[in-house]
């Protein structure tokens, strides 16, 4: 079963400079994004790392817990046989 939460978007103030601020403006406005998604995005990549220390994509936090494998699932050897059946 997929359960969706719902998230409540609160208010932020921040202080920049006017040149970084009319920079992201700009890039926002040429990214077809608002500059309050644009920033929200920016500290989610920051604040959600993998254990490698890379980010987790929103794509990727949504389509996690979509499938279940069973538990003595071996996904090397499934990857092993996919490239020895691809390069043989």
């Amino acid at each position: 079963m997929y359960v969706t939460q719902e998230i409540m978007d609160s208010k932020l103030t921040l202080k920049l400079n006017q040149e970084v601020i009319g920079k992201a403006k700009d890039y926002a406005r040429a990214h077809n994004i608002s500059l309050s998604r644009l920033i929200e995005t920016y500290l989610e990549l920051l604040t959600n790392k993998q254990q490698d220390g890379r980010p987790i994509s929103k794509q990727v936090k949504k389509l996690s817990g979509i499938v279940t494998l069973p538990e003595d699932y071996d996904y090397r050897k499934d990857y092993r046989d996919h490239l020895e059946k691809k390069y043989k």
